[in-house]
């Protein structure tokens, strides 16, 4: 090879390294799309949360011992897509300090959807895991847990409502029939932006 080629190929080298960096890169978080963008080649249920894409500012209602619901906790909910948009990332920040987040990915080989969630009250060395698909126009996720008196069911959360304008969201400690609903948890969102 001629010193010639040698001298093109190395100057081109840098413009092939970015085209194939941009290739795995441009759907990620940028400046012209804050919240990243939703890859085409991703499985097409990821779509499920694209009304949620952006910030939401929310209240957030926790059930107290007693059975009331305690004093609503301003919260700002933040969604965006990862991965290269094969997945979704969301982040709430609360006005109580208490800080939570998961990482969305919707698995075609069992057609659902497994949810990591992770918090800063509670360092996990395993992140816990629900799973759950989009009911009509909810996105419903369960995770296996036993009730205070040993009886089996799930803790399961239900985005409703959802839409450009915001979205409701609650947990809820269900038996294995789901005929007994013991709600905890409730969270009402509206979008701040896109």
């Amino acid at each position: 090879m001629s010193f010639r080629y040698i001298l093109i190929f190395i100057c081109t080298m840098p413009f092939l390294m970015n085209a194939q960096d941009s290739q795995h890169t441009s759907y990620e978080v940028s400046q012209e799309f804050p919240y990243g963008r939703m890859n085409p080649k991703a499985p097409p249920q990821t779509a499920d949360y694209a009304d949620l894409i952006g910030v939401c500012d929310c209240k957030s209602e926790s059930k107290k011992a007693d059975g009331t619901w305690g004093k609503s906790v301003n919260m700002t909910w933040k969604w965006r897509y990862i991965m290269n948009g094969m997945g979704v990332q969301d982040e709430t920040i609360k006005e109580d300090g208490k800080h939570s987040g998961s990482i969305r990915q919707y698995s075609i080989d069992s057609t659902r959807w497994y949810v990591h969630y992770y918090s800063s009250s509670a360092i996990a060395t395993t992140l816990s895991t629900w799973e759950g698909n989009k009911k009509d126009n909810n996105i419903v996720l369960y995770r296996p847990q036993k009730a205070p008196n040993g009886m089996d069911g799930f803790y399961r959360l239900t985005f409703s409502g959802i839409s450009k304008k915001g979205f409701n969201w609650i947990g809820e400690w269900v038996d294995s029939a789901e005929k007994v609903v013991f709600p905890t948890w409730k969270i009402s969102c509206i979008k701040r932006e896109d």
